[in-house]
């Protein structure tokens, strides 16, 4: 590092100042630059530098590892014990003290959380305990991971990383995350790497509590997109591995080449062209590669090549892989789409059909595999994403591995979730998930539109950001429940300073695609009440942000607003609650869902347009209630969320426990009652 002296005259102490001054600009460049090498990329990526040279690196902080166990002879995750890296933990699978990983996955999750050696991970100076319930890392007991939350519990954990799940819906699993939360215990968990279909998110992750994390791209330069325009319309397509980065777009006029083999292409004028293909081949047993396609296309003169796939949704494929050429190196970009939009585009396929495709470098993209949401109609999932696509860490037999996954993501959050525990040791779980999740950069597709919540969450984690926030904002996202009977509805955000000062400048707007959807707000007290309405009795499903800056930091609230048909509206009467229901076209029969919100304790009831029926409940707070319409052949939705501030529970639930009207169970106690009396009579003659 060198530095420019100006020519001027200084007495002594001001020379002492310009070198001192100079001194310290040397040791934080040095300090620094250390810091950088020391640190992949995705760790860089999500702004852990200035933290850490703030001290922060989760000294004191107890960090819970539920995976394949740890490699303790890695030079950077050593010793297992109270002087080792690992201070301690269990092993489910061989039932032992000492949790050692043959697999690699704990290894490599635990290392982006605390390597401290020649690799640094997020909190070096945490304390990791590993708890073993795999050997693989795919065939997981969700008994295991029951037991080895227990005991996290047992063992005081301030933080637990579920990098392994199920993937469908476990209660007993969510129970258990549950438990942790209660006991003041942040869990973080992957969301899966089922993506890019819907609904892909199992247990853990779909659970209320805990903080879901799905994969993003990585600051490397392999992190490639790309685009696809032909007209107006704009294709959602993947750079294959292999492909480099464009110098310019490439445009031409889009041609059908069949599966791409000589044969589909030795009739056809490709030169200069866009080559739509489909992928595999029409022949039974006949494997047709990728780059096989990619070659044959180059060689007739093709520009670029687009491969659909052969069954729906969208795929990500390889150029170069063990069934390669020798010496084979891809000479055109070649993307991949869905089957359902490769038929599209080949219907629509005319003599002058012009596309224009792009590849370019985009490290805050969500990757494919990550799995989405939703996961219920009243919270979001999954809640933000990190780094998970070729990250570097630490992996068994003290080497290093380029690997990638959200188990691979999820880490990066749990040491983020560390950093701020040893600066704010106080705070409780739905405080340190508000700070993580509402300071997130936004996340974009390549076309530059931010990703919906079900894929992305709030965004791309930002320790920077989340460590030097003052606002601690509850709920850190919200669902509106509009109907066309209903068209608005209220919903309040409670804020709260870290530092307890008074809240004096505020800015707050919402953004979102749908400009149906109007926002209006007031702030009294510390809380914003914040109002939407719909104008347009456009049914559907919308999303957008609700963004808060205090001067100091910006802060994106997820917002989901669901605009039904019916009206679904509770009255609570101390531990009863009834239920009505509002609908523009004739309807038979409802059934009502009543959850206590964030539990998976549901009741149901069934009611007609004759008849209704009330649920009793037994506790305060908010209730997540869902009616499934039945109207004609179909059936639709309605939702709605009660809030119970006072209940006086002195009643015997007895029509909840039978889940039959009061009326019935009188009946039938009557019938059993002069039935015994008969028989008792009949035995005494």
């Amino acid at each position: 590092m060198h530095f420019i002296w100006p020519q001027l005259r200084y007495n002594v102490i001001e020379k002492l100042l310009i070198f001192s001054l100079a001194f310290v600009l040397c040791i934080t460049y040095f300090i620094s630059d250390s810091v950088g090498e020391s640190l992949s990329k995705s760790i860089q990526l999500v702004g852990v530098q200035i933290p850490r040279q703030q001290g922060l690196n989760g000294q004191g902080v107890k960090i819970g590892i539920i995976d394949t166990g740890v490699d303790f002879d890695h030079p950077d995750l050593s010793g297992y014990g109270k002087s080792g890296r690992v201070v301690g933990g269990y092993d489910y699978v061989n039932t032992d003290e000492k949790p050692n990983d043959i697999n690699g996955h704990g290894t490599e999750v635990a290392g982006i959380i605390g390597a401290n050696g020649s690799f640094s991970g997020m909190a070096p100076k945490s304390q990791l305990f590993s708890y073993k319930v795999s050997s693989t890392g795919e065939s997981v007991s969700s008994d295991y991971i029951i037991q080895a939350i227990s005991r996290a519990i047992e063992d005081k954990m301030n933080v637990i990383n579920i990098s392994l799940g199920v993937n469908k819906t476990n209660d007993e699993l969510e129970n258990a995350v549950d438990g942790a939360v209660d006991k003041g215990i942040v869990v973080v968990t992957a969301a899966g790497n089922n993506g890019p279909d819907d609904k892909t998110i199992g247990s853990p992750g779909r659970d209320y509590n805990v903080i879901t994390v799905g994969a993003s791209y990585n600051n490397i330069t392999s992190s490639l997109v790309s685009t696809l325009q032909v007209g107006n319309k704009q294709y959602d397509v993947l750079p294959m591995q292999g492909t480099e980065i464009l110098k310019s777009p490439v445009a031409g006029k889009i041609i059908y080449g069949g599966y791409g083999r000589n044969k589909d292409l030795e009739n056809l004028n490709v030169k200069d062209s866009i080559l739509l293909e489909q992928r595999g081949s029409d022949i039974k047993g006949e494997k047709v590669f990728f780059s096989e396609k990619e070659k044959n296309a180059a060689d007739h003169g093709a520009r670029a090549l687009i491969i659909f796939n052969n069954q729906s949704g969208i795929f990500f494929g390889k150029l170069v892989g063990p069934n390669s050429t020798k010496g084979y190196h891809p000479r055109i970009p070649v993307i991949s789409m869905s089957g359902g939009d490769g038929l599209k585009l080949r219907s629509m396929l005319k003599n002058n059909t012009e596309g224009n495709l792009d590849i370019f470098y985009h490290p805050d993209f969500v990757a494919p595999f990550s799995s989405r949401g939703p996961v219920s109609p009243f919270y979001t999932k999954p809640d933000l994403v990190a780094p998970g696509v070729y990250v570097n860490t630490t992996s068994i037999d003290g080497k290093y591995n380029l690997t990638s996954g959200t188990s691979i993501a999820a880490p990066h959050v749990t040491g983020a979730v560390s950093m701020l525990l040893q600066k704010y040791p106080y705070l409780d779980p739905t405080s340190i998930a508000s700070l993580i999740i509402t300071t997130t950069d936004p996340v974009t597709d390549a076309y530059g539109k931010v990703f919906p919540i079900d894929v992305a969450g709030s965004g791309r984690l930002n320790v920077t950001r989340a460590s030097s926030a003052n606002l601690i904002i509850i709920p850190h996202a919200l669902v509106f429940n509009l109907s066309y009977e209903s068209p608005n509805e209220t919903r309040m955000l409670q804020l709260h300073p870290i530092d307890n000062s008074t809240i004096s400048k505020l800015k707050v707007r919402f953004s979102s695609d749908e400009p149906n959807l109007v926002f209006s707000y007031t702030v009294t007290n510390n809380t914003i009440n914040a109002q939407i309405t719909d104008n347009m009795k456009k049914q559907g499903d919308y999303e957008g942000f609700i963004i808060i800056d205090d001067m100091k930091t910006v802060y994106h609230v997820p917002v989901l607003v669901h605009v039904t048909k019916g009206t679904l509206k509770a009255t609570q009467n101390n531990t009863h609650v009834s239920f009505s229901i509002n609908y523009p076209d004739k309807w038979s029969y409802t059934k009502i869902s009543l959850t206590k919100a964030g539990s998976h304790d549901v009741k149901t009831v069934g009611i007609t347009p004759q008849e209704t029926r009330e649920i009793i409940i037994h506790s305060t707070g908010e209730y997540w209630i869902q009616s499934d319409i039945k109207v004609g052949n179909e059936t639709d939705h309605a939702y709605y969320t009660l809030m119970v501030n006072h209940i006086q529970d002195n009643y015997f639930d007895v029509d909840n426990i039978f889940q039959i009207p009061i009326k019935q169970v009188i009946i039938i106690s009557s019938i059993i009652i002069i039935a015994a009396i008969v028989t008792l009579v009949l035995k005494r003659r």
